[in-house]
C-alpha cells in the first residue's frame, strides 16, 4: 500500500519544523490530516495556510487524545512529537527525564495503543520520526539520545507485535534546521554545539 490508499494522517508535533513540513506535504495529496501540537499560534496558520485540521493538545494528555480518537478516524499515525535540549549527564535532573522522554517516547507509546485496535481494522500504519542521534549519539544530551534510542526500540518492537496488519516504520533523519529556540539564542555553548553536528556530517 502507499499513501495514497490511505485517507485518514495524524501528524503529532505539527507546528514547527519536520511535523509541519510532513503536514502540509500530506494535505496536498487530498489526504485529511489532523495536525496536533501544544502551541496554537503556530497551528492556526497552518490551518489558513494548508486546509490541515489542528487540533491543539500534549500528547502525554491520555484523555485528551482518547476524546479525539473518539472523534475522528485515523488510517496513519505519524509520531513526530518531540522536545529537544542539552541534559548533560551530572546536570540532567529528574524533570528533564520526565519532559525528554515524555515528549519523545510516552506520547507516541499510548496513542499507537490507543489507535492499535482502529489501525489493526484498517491495515494502517505507524511511522516514527526518530533521530540519527539514537545511533551516534550528541555529547551532552544524554538523556535526548536514550529517549530517541527508546522510541527506535518500540517501533521494532511494534513492527513484530502487529504485523502483519500494521506496518510500523521509523525515520531518523540527520540534520535538518536548527531548533527556533537554540537559533535565537547567541553564546558559545550554543555555536559550538552547531559546529559539532555540522562537523560529523560528511556532506
Amino acid at each position: 500500500m502507499t499513501i495514497n490508499d490511505y485517507k485518514n494522517v495524524v501528524v503529532t508535533g505539527a507546528s514547527s519544523g519536520i511535523g509541519e513540513a510532513i503536514a502540509r506535504c500530506l494535505s496536498q495529496e487530498d489526504l485529511n490530516v489532523h495536525a496536533i501540537a501544544r502551541r496554537t499560534e503556530r497551528l492556526e496558520d497552518l490551518s489558513s495556510t494548508s486546509g490541515c485540521l489542528v487540533h491543539t493538545m500534549d500528547v502525554c494528555d491520555s484523555k485528551a487524545f482518547t476524546d479525539l480518537l473518539e472523534k475522528i478516524e485515523v488510517d496513519v499515525l505519524i509520531n513526530n512529537a518531540s522536545m529537544f535540549y542539552p541534559s548533560p549527564h551530572l546536570d540532567a535532573k529528574p524533570d528533564d527525564w520526565n519532559k525528554l522522554f515524555n515528549a519523545n517516547v510516552k506520547g507516541a507509546f499510548f496513542l499507537s495503543q490507543a489507535l492499535a485496535p482502529e489501525l489493526t481494522e484498517r491495515h494502517g500504519c505507524i511511522i516514527n520520526i526518530i533521530d540519527a542521534h539514537a545511533d551516534k549519539p550528541l555529547r551532552n544530551h544524554v538523556l535526548y539520545n536514550m529517549a530517541k534510542s527508546a522510541l527506535k526500540s518500540m517501533t521494532k518492537t511494534l513492527a513484530l507485535e502487529m504485523a502483519p496488519q500494521v506496518r510500523v516504520n521509523g525515520i531518523s533523519p540527520g540534520a535538518i534546521l536548527w531548533p527556533e529556540a537554540l537559533e535565537k539564542k547567541v553564546d558559545s555553548q550554543v555555536d559550538q554545539q552547531k559546529a559539532e553536528i555540522r562537523n560529523s556530517i560528511p556532506m
